[in-house]
């Protein structure tokens, strides 16, 4: 009996000691930060809205969402371009200019270029989604890139 309790005591104990497992996430000059809408200068139509939504996750799942700084920018991307014979696989690039503002001063500025590749469906439409999953992943990559170049 008295083993069992020894170690269940052990862990109430440690745990009020107030020690904690965390990974906190600060920006440059704030805590939390908002995603203005990002200025599409592509021929894709969504891939502004979308670069901005994938900020807007990572600050989400960063816990660091929310009113404070303001990230702003815009964002290009070039024509797919094969990559195999036949046109059978291609690659998508992306590029990202983000700042981070406090007020109305620019704490961080960052460039990220990102590249996606997707396989060519059995149709037009297939490959268009794929292309756009391409994007999306590529989105993705970049917001976590711009984030790390904005933290503490």
């Amino acid at each position: 009996m008295r083993a069992a309790v020894l170690p269940a005591l052990a862990a109430v104990a440690l745990a009020g000691c107030g020690y904690r497992f965390t990974t906190a996430y600060h920006l440059k000059d704030a805590e939390r930060a908002t995603v203005a809408p990002f200025e599409n200068l592509s021929a894709e139509p969504e891939l502004g809205a979308t670069v901005a939504a994938a900020l807007r996750e990572e600050l989400a799942r960063r816990g660091a969402a929310g009113e404070g700084a303001v990230i702003e920018g815009d964002v290009r991307s070039g024509e797919p371009a094969p990559t195999a014979p036949a046109g059978a696989a291609y690659r998508v690039a992306l590029l990202v200019r983000a700042r981070l503002k406090v007020g109305a001063r620019v704490v961080a500025a960052r460039e990220v270029r990102r590249e996606s590749d997707y396989v060519a469906g059995v149709d037009a439409l297939e490959t268009e989604g794929r292309r756009s999953l391409a994007l999306r992943r590529a989105a993705g990559d970049a917001a976590k890139d711009v984030l790390r170049a904005f933290e503490r």
